[in-house]
């Protein structure tokens, strides 16, 4: 079983900057990508960045210079780095990966997800 983990939300103030980690455990041959959407009240969820194993980034227009994703193969933990955050980053963010299962094989993976609210 392959579990992701999100930590890292909480409330900031417009402008302010919080990092979310996401940690993947269990049987893991490798990690295809890791990536980041939120999903804000009445609204779809919605890509806000990813990361392959190659290091290719991609974000959202709407994120774009003020978000980084990074990620540590060796402990099979992603980040992303938001900083200048507006009141509309606020959402539940989930953690999504591709991973190869050493017995199941390749799955796609969702965390609980993490609140990040900016408000003052």
């Amino acid at each position: 079983q392959v579990q992701l983990v999100e930590s890292g939300g909480g409330l900031v103030q417009p402008g302010g900057s919080l990092r979310l980690s996401c940690v993947a455990s269990g049987s893991i041959f490798s990690i295809t990508y890791m990536g980041w959407f939120r999903q804000a009240p009445g609204n779809q969820r919605e890509l806000v960045a990813v990361i392959t194993s190659g290091g290719n980034t991609n974000y959202a227009d709407s994120v774009k210079g003020r978000f980084t994703i990074s990620r540590d193969g060796a402990r099979n933990t992603g980040y992303l780095q938001m900083d200048s955050l507006k009141p509309e980053d606020t959402a539940v963010y989930y953690c999504n990966a591709e991973i190869s299962h050493l017995v199941a094989g390749k799955g796609d993976y969702w965390g609980q997800g993490t609140q990040v609210t900016v408000s003052t």
